[in-house]
């Protein structure tokens, strides 16, 4: 589990293909002291198992599932990439709750200054779209960030130049691809609501007694 909170950037060095999966060697900003083979990195948001590391230089397993689904499948040497470890239960939880589970991608769009904030506007799908709402939150290559509005091919967010310095986001332009997960709460409410239990031979068991109705009285809505 992460906060969406970036430790800061790394540099990927290597980048090997296993098959369908790679393995990738990045290079830490910053001290990972205590961090040892096993351990969870949030790497653009995708949480990847440490498998070797020596000082701040790591290595990180890519399955074929996150090779397609996040933008580890065209990640390249000198790419600068955001780094968080695996959230401490004693810790502050400054963003939001972030699994590192990427359940797509979305495309960088136009930017812009508006006084102190720099305002991004993304295109994703219409299957990301549905879990965002204004003010609702959303990790962008692992950072959380609270949505300003929502547009039905997509969302805007806005920055601030410290996020902008601290993490890779000051470094996209328009058309690079980013990792994107919605917020998990969403998805839950969406399950219950709609109902979708399935057992394990596929058939669906009775739907969830939760509905808009409920929600609504019990003021949910």
């Amino acid at each position: 589990m992460f906060t969406g909170i970036i430790e800061g950037l790394g540099t990927i060095k290597g980048v090997t293909s296993s098959g369908q999966g790679k393995r990738v060697t990045i290079d830490a900003d910053f001290s990972l002291d205590q961090t040892k083979v096993g351990d969870s990195i949030a790497v653009d948001g995708a949480c990847l198992t440490v498998v070797d590391i020596e000082g701040n230089r790591f290595d990180v397993d890519v399955s074929p599932e996150s090779v397609s689904r996040t933008n580890m499948g065209s990640v390249k040497i000198g790419d600068r990439v955001n780094l968080e470890r695996a959230l401490r239960l004693n810790a502050r939880i400054d963003g939001h709750l972030v699994s590192g589970h990427i359940d797509g991608l979305g495309v960088f769009g136009q930017k812009k200054v508006l006084d102190n904030a720099i305002l991004i506007d993304f295109t994703v799908s219409e299957n990301l779209l549905r879990y965002m709402i204004p003010k609702g939150s959303v990790a962008i290559d692992g950072i959380s960030l609270t949505i300003n509005t929502c547009s039905d091919k997509g969302f805007e967010v806005s920055i601030i130049p410290h996020t902008a310095k601290l993490t890779s986001i000051g470094l996209k332009k328009t058309g690079d691809n980013v990792n994107i997960e919605t917020d998990m709460i969403g998805k839950y409410v969406e399950h219950f609501v709609v109902g979708r239990y399935k057992t394990s031979n596929n058939k669906k068991t009775p739907a969830s007694s939760i509905d808009m109705k409920l929600l609504e009285k019990t003021g949910f809505l």
